[in-house]
């Protein structure tokens, strides 16, 4: 802990639920990094870093900054027999799980599912009236990733509504339900995946979970072969561990990806036709857009050893939140436009994906609904405009979107 807290702008508000739901966090961002860009939240005991070059230094450093301590400001003071998500990780063990589930998310796997994913969008496109008022949330949002979901899990596209409700139980101010229910619909995704995980093992098919469920790595040609005879293996634990953390983390980014970007488009409707008039910039757009809606707005490192970072001294132990919504607005690195929408922004070295070993190995997948959902959108649609306020969650963690009525004109 240091001993002075830092002066004002306060980042108390970071862990307000009321910031992200009814105010703009942008403007506390941009105070934190002109003023106090390493600052200590005082009442929930860590160090609010805002600027990019420092978020993705830390990124890029698990021997410094773990992970393994918690990636949440809930779980500063917790510790676990064994990892809850791939991401509460750092190498070795970090490494190993990659390793093992790498092939499931290789560039062939991804080219393979392009035809499912464009028919999946486009029925749900297909249903969109041209000059009727619509929520794209639970019209195209929701229902969009989860089915890309179902595919690539290799079960019932029509279990997607259950998916829903279990990916919400999981993700801290995403949903008014209880503890108690919350924790019984995660037990439930338990359960589920485990059950197909474990048909997949006995009968493998063509879909992810066969991939994750029979995987084995092979020792290095010159290193030794390792003694535990399951390191080439996912145990069920682990397994369950990543298969919740695919369900949730690449529907629920996803999701809000693509209704607060269509949301931004809406208000930006020169960004619209600049992309009408040129496909090109479609691939630049969903970059933009990443930059732009930073679906994650933040996640918690910790540090292993004394350091120190912009000026500040961090102690051991010390838990610090890597605000990526903030670094993605950075003016140092975006330029005096950083807080303007821009289909044709390049470079744009926005981290979204988060940064160095935790870099998202969904990432293509994800580009991948963007581009198609937005191309096909482009395909049918002259214009796109506000039909009304965009009502947004109170998650500090994920930037979502309740409801973001819309009306598209051909």
């Amino acid at each position: 802990m240091p001993d002075s807290p830092t002066a004002a702008p306060s980042p108390e508000r970071l862990t307000d639920p009321h910031l992200y739901r009814d105010d703009d966090p942008f403007a506390l961002y941009a105070a934190l990094r002109h003023q106090a860009p390493v600052a200590w939240h005082e009442g929930a005991g860590f160090w609010a870093v805002t600027t990019h070059p420092e978020v993705a230094a830390i990124g890029t450093d698990p021997e410094t900054y773990c992970s393994g301590r918690g990636i949440l400001v809930e779980e500063i003071g917790t510790s676990y027999d064994s990892p809850p998500t791939m991401m509460h990780t750092d190498p070795p063990q970090h490494t190993r799980y990659r390793r093992l589930v790498q092939p499931g998310f290789k560039p062939s796997m991804v080219r393979l599912m392009e035809d499912g994913v464009a028919k999946k969008a486009r029925a749900l496109i297909d249903l969109i009236e041209p000059g009727v008022p619509l929520d794209i949330v639970p019209t195209l949002s929701i229902p969009y990733p989860l089915q890309v979901i179902c595919e690539l899990l290799g079960v019932d596209g029509e279990q997607w509504p259950r998916f829903y409700e279990w990916s919400e139980a999981a993700i801290p101010g995403e949903t008014e339900i209880s503890a108690e229910s919350r924790q019984e619909l995660q037990g439930e995704m338990w359960a589920y995946l485990i059950g197909v995980a474990n048909e997949r093992r006995i009968a493998p098919a063509d879909d992810l979970v066969s991939v994750l469920a029979t995987v084995h790595t092979q020792p290095a040609p010159d290193g030794p072969a390792s003694p535990d005879p399951e390191d080439g293996q996912l145990s069920e634990a682990e397994l369950a561990m990543f298969l919740i953390q695919l369900l949730v983390a690449g529907n629920e980014t996803t999701r809000n990806l693509i209704s607060a970007g269509l949301a931004a488009l809406a208000e930006h409707p020169e960004q619209w036709a600049a992309l009408r008039a040129d496909r090109t910039l479609v691939p630049t757009a969903v970059e933009e857009l990443l930059r732009w809606t930073t679906p994650v707005i933040s996640f918690m490192r910790t540090a292993t050893r004394p350091t120190t970072l912009r000026g500040q001294a961090i102690a051991e132990g010390d838990p610090l939140l890597l605000v990526y919504a903030s670094a993605n607005r950075d003016e140092d690195v975006f330029g005096p436009d950083a807080d303007q929408l821009r289909v044709d922004r390049h470079p744009n070295p926005q981290i979204s994906f988060g940064f160095g070993p935790h870099f998202c190995l969904g990432a293509a997948l994800a580009r991948l609904e963007a581009r198609t959902v937005l191309s096909l959108l482009l395909d049918r649609f002259a214009t796109i405009e506000p039909a009304g306020p965009v009502e947004r969650t109170a998650s500090p963690v994920i930037a979502g979107v309740r409801h973001a009525p819309l009306v598209f004109s051909s």
